[in-house]
């Protein structure tokens, strides 16, 4: 279903019932990257989101909308429309620090915040003003070149390296999923959304007293880097590495997610 929240209008999909467990995907993706898992949370009512500027969530125009803290307030809205007072909150790379920025400025909305291979931004004005350079320089090729040439390019990064050791036709699903998107809707997260246009959340972390759970593949060194340094300042927080796993845990080890996450909502650690 479509719902228009603050202007925008975002898709949205509902499967099962149960504890609410709201996902989001990360940059490039869609909600399609949590349609394999339906099968292993059959016992939450899942709430499945398009990130504004993705998959078939409006792409506006204006970089400002796509900002982290009215991404947050669109999804506060969304619950709101959907009478759900608070859930679970899951959420991978992009879709991390958005679930995070979302703990931060609604703590009253998260039961339990499960982050895949996320920070909270980066730390120095230099660090961001350094990033936000980088990110323009990409917005502007993707509006330039198109979605297929930037994908072409993304999926060669170091970051997604590991991923070449998947079967081909899961590396094919998830290519169809980036090209889907469209290149204003991926051009403006990157100016609005990127690491280096949100607010670094570090010394904030330490206002999170949600049950928080961390999870990094051993591959991916930079985020579990920073997965440790995060556990130093929440308060109520476990880390898990996920073995022959890089960036993107839950395409890697699948089924492992899968059980890392229901364990920890449910509480079965």
């Amino acid at each position: 279903m479509n719902i228009l929240v603050n202007g925008v209008s975002y898709h949205v999909e509902q499967y099962g019932s149960g504890e609410p467990l709201l996902l989001l995907h990360g940059f490039t993706g869609s909600m399609e990257t949590w349609k394999p898992f339906l099968p292993y949370w059959r016992e939450f009512r899942l709430i499945l989101v398009d990130i504004i500027g993705h998959g078939l969530t409006d792409s506006p125009h204006d970089p400002a909308r796509y900002e982290i803290e009215r991404a947050a307030a669109d999804l506060n809205e969304l619950l709101r429309h959907l009478h759900v007072e608070d859930v679970h909150v899951l959420g991978y790379s992009m879709g991390g620090r958005l679930a995070l920025t979302f703990a931060i400025l609604y703590p009253h909305r998260v039961r339990k915040l499960v982050l895949e291979s996320s920070s909270p931004g980066l730390k120095t004005e230099q660090e961001r003003w350094k990033r936000r350079e980088n990110d323009e320089v990409l917005a502007r090729e993707i509006e330039q070149c198109g979605i297929a040439a930037f994908v072409d390019k993304w999926e060669k990064l170091p970051l997604f390296a590991s991923q070449k050791q998947l079967p081909s036709s899961v590396q094919e699903e998830i290519r169809k999923e980036r090209l889907k998107n469209n290149k204003i809707g991926l051009a403006n997260s990157l100016r609005g959304m990127g690491t280096g246009k949100q607010p670094s959340w570090w010394n904030r972390l330490s206002e999170v007293n949600t049950p928080t759970l961390l999870i990094c593949g051993e591959w991916d060194e930079k985020f579990c880097r920073i997965a440790e340094e995060m556990k130093e300042h929440l308060p109520d927080c476990k880390m898990v590495t996920v073995s022959q796993a890089g960036h993107a845990i839950h395409v890697e080890q699948r089924e492992i997610f899968a059980k890392i996450v229901s364990e920890f909502i449910r509480g079965g650690e």
